[in-house]
C-alpha cells in the first residue's frame, strides 16, 4: 500500500512540474509561423528572411503559412485561437491594429494576441504620375484649390494606404479623391498608366519605377530619408509636423503563451535582426530591422491602436 501511494505520490508531483519541463523542452516540433498576406509581399518577404535564421537559433523548422484574407484578420482570428504552446505565431503587422476599429470581429489583437518581438518596418513614400505635382507644396495648394479632384490610389478601403492619405488630408487640409484597388499592384498599375495621379504607399513597392522615371517621388513617409532615394525630403521636411508612419511587422503569439516561451523567442528574434546577412537581405527589399522587445511592441500596439481609431472616426473611414 504504501508502495502504491509513493508511486501516486510521484504521477501528481509529475503531473504538476510537466508544464514546466514541456517550457523549458521548447521547442521540440516545427514552429508555424503564419502571414495573412499572398506570397510575395512585404508581411511573407520578412517571414522567409527571417525564419530559416531564427530556426537554426532554435533548433526546429519554421514552416511559413500564408493565410490571406480579410486584411490579415483571417490569419490573426487562426492564431487567436490556437493553443497557446508557442508552435502557432502570427506576422502582425499595422493592418491588425487598423482592423479593430474598422471591423466587428470576434477577437481582439491586442487582447487575444500577446507581443513577441518588433521585427521590422518598410518606410512610405508619396508618388505621383510624372503629369502630376513636383512637391507636397504643389500637392497641398492643387488640392485646397480642387477639393477631391486629384484622385489618388490605395490598396483598399480600409488599408495603412488608405489610412496614410487620411491623415495626409487631416493635417493638410488637402482634400484628395480616393480610389480603392484590391492590393498595392494594381494600384501602381493604374497609376502608371496615369488612370490616378497619387499614391501613398510602401516604398518597396514603387522605388524601381521612382528610378526607371516612371513615376515621381514627392516625399519620404518614415522618420527618415529613403536609404534608396537619399535626395527625396521626408513629409515632416517638407512642412508637415509629426508626420513619420511606416508598415511595421511584429511577431506574435496567442495570449496566455507561457511568458518563458516569450521570452525566448524574442531574444532569437532580435539576436537574428543583428545578422549582416539578414539586414543585406532587408535592405535589398527597401525593408528595414526594426528589432524591439514585446514591451515596445505592446507600446506600439497601444499607440497605433489610438492613433488609428481616431483618424478612422474623424475621417469617417469606413470599408466598402
Amino acid at each position: 500500500m504504501k508502495f502504491v501511494i509513493r508511486c501516486l505520490t510521484a504521477v501528481l508531483a509529475f503531473g504538476a512540474i510537466s508544464p514546466a519541463l514541456a517550457q523549458r523542452g521548447y521547442p521540440d516540433k516545427p514552429i508555424k509561423l503564419v502571414v495573412g498576406f499572398p506570397p510575395g509581399t512585404a508581411a511573407d518577404i520578412v517571414a522567409r528572411i527571417v525564419g530559416p535564421k531564427l530556426s537554426e537559433g532554435l533548433g526546429q523548422p519554421i514552416v511559413v503559412d500564408n493565410k490571406p484574407g480579410a486584411g490579415s484578420n483571417i490569419a490573426a482570428e487562426l492564431v487567436a485561437r490556437s493553443a497557446p504552446d508557442g508552435y502557432t505565431l502570427l506576422v502582425g503587422t499595422s493592418a491588425n491594429v487598423i482592423s479593430d476599429s474598422l471591423y466587428k470581429l470576434s477577437f481582439n489583437f491586442s487582447a487575444d494576441l500577446a507581443p513577441i518581438a518588433l521585427v521590422a518596418e518598410v518606410p512610405g513614400i508619396v508618388v505621383a504620375h510624372p503629369s502630376g505635382p513636383n512637391s507636397i507644396a504643389e500637392l497641398i495648394a492643387a488640392a485646397r484649390a480642387n477639393p477631391e479632384q486629384i484622385a489618388y490610389a490605395s490598396s483598399g478601403a480600409g488599408t495603412i494606404t488608405h489610412l496614410w492619405a487620411e491623415l495626409f488630408a487631416l493635417k493638410t487640409g488637402a482634400r484628395l479623391a480616393h480610389v480603392p484597388y484590391k492590393g498595392s499592384a494594381p494600384a501602381t498599375i493604374d497609376l502608371l498608366a496615369g488612370r490616378v495621379t497619387l499614391q501613398f504607399t510602401p516604398a518597396s513597392t514603387v522605388v524601381p519605377h521612382v528610378k526607371a522615371g516612371k513615376l515621381k517621388a514627392l516625399a519620404a513617409i518614415g522618420q527618415q530619408r529613403l536609404a534608396a532615394l537619399p535626395e527625396i525630403p521626408t513629409l515632416s521636411e517638407s512642412g508637415i509636423a509629426g508626420f513619420e508612419e511606416s508598415l511595421w511587422f511584429g511577431f506574435n503569439a496567442p495570449a496566455r503563451t507561457p511568458a518563458s516561451i516569450v521570452e525566448r523567442l524574442s531574444a532569437e528574434t532580435i539576436r537574428v535582426l543583428s545578422l549582416p546577412e539578414v539586414k543585406s537581405q532587408f535592405a535589398a527589399q527597401s525593408i528595414d530591422a526594426l528589432p524591439g522587445t514585446s514591451e515596445r511592441y505592446r507600446a506600439l500596439i497601444k499607440q497605433d491602436t489610438e492613433k488609428w481609431a481616431e483618424v478612422i472616426r474623424t475621417g469617417a473611414v469606413k470599408i466598402e
